[in-house]
């Protein structure tokens, strides 16, 4: 069966650090487009980062560029989303997704539809 499960949530203090994990069964990621989301209570659902696992090339919304890091295990399949710095405003529910490739270049990666969705997992920032 396709799935992805996502993993490594938990409460972290602001300033701290917290791995994600997306792991993938049931198909290989490659030639996939692999994003996380996020969605906190009563907010509309965010595109947080994405890579192309054809070329490993990386995209990052601009409220986590430079804290949090996408990253793949080949051997694993499982890709990973290094949070550092970790703010009050990245408490959310944090989904994994996975797409078949590139559909449509003119609509931006976290506007498609993707396949495969993980179940979620909550972050907490909060002192």
């Amino acid at each position: 069966q396709v799935q992805l499960v996502e993993s490594g949530g938990g409460l972290v203090q602001p300033g701290g650090s917290l791995r994600l994990s997306c792991a993938a069964s049931g198909f290989t990621l490659d030639n996939y487009v692999i994003a996380w989301f996020r969605q906190a209570p009563g907010t509309e659902r965010e595109g947080v980062s994405c890579i192309i696992t054809i070329d490993g090339s990386t995209d990052y919304a601009d409220s986590v560029k430079g804290r949090f890091t996408i990253s793949r295990d080949n051997a694993k399949n499982t890709v990973y989303l290094h949070m550092n710095s970790l703010k009050p405003e990245d408490t959310a529910v944090y989904y994994c997704s996975a797409a078949d490739g590139i559909s449509d270049v003119t609509v931006p990666w976290y506007r498609w539809e993707y396949d495969y969705w993980g179940q979620g997992t909550q972050v907490i920032v909060s002192s």
